[in-house]
């Protein structure tokens, strides 16, 4: 047992190797995760659109009286009739707004109403990044909210 004189440690060549791997991480990885930050900074933001269109839906159905979501494309915001708080969305995503013509307010403001039966004027809501866009469709006979994610062309 003594006459094995191996010592233990790692060679120059497994060094090298581990150094490599960690600079490879160290400029790979940031990249990736800044692009997903705004992936998901768009998917929040579409998110937070439906949930507050199902918030005017359930409100204009368990109130028995009309609910609106009014979103203003210029100010990236909106909010629901009888909610006392207007949401923000982020500054850098595009908006656009679908609707009636009859519930569009100016160039930069619109609605998207709810019946007490639970149907809508209807319309959708498209929300856009660099890469990634989602649509928000309302359908108007049930006002049902389905949110699509969908790539971006160039």
């Amino acid at each position: 047992m003594a006459g094995q004189g191996r010592q233990r440690g790692f060679t120059l060549l497994e060094i090298l190797v581990v150094l490599v791997i960690g600079v490879l991480l160290i400029t790979l990885v940031p990249p990736l995760l800044s692009g997903m930050s705004g992936a998901t900074e768009l998917r929040g933001a579409a998110r937070q659109l439906a949930a507050g269109l199902r918030s005017a839906r359930n409100t204009a159905i368990t109130s028995q009286r009309e609910a609106v979501l009014t979103l203003d494309l210029a100010q990236h915001r909106f909010e629901v009739s009888g909610a006392q708080r207007v949401v923000a969305l982020p500054e850098g995503l595009a908006l656009k707004l679908y609707t009636a013509q009859s519930e569009l307010r100016d160039g930069a403001t619109g609605n998207i109403r709810f019946f007490p039966d639970g149907s809508s004027t209807g319309g959708h809501i498209e929300i856009h990044g660099p890469k990634l866009a989602y649509r928000i469709n309302v359908d108007w006979l049930t006002g049902a909210i389905a949110l699509v994610e969908q790539d971006v062309r160039p």
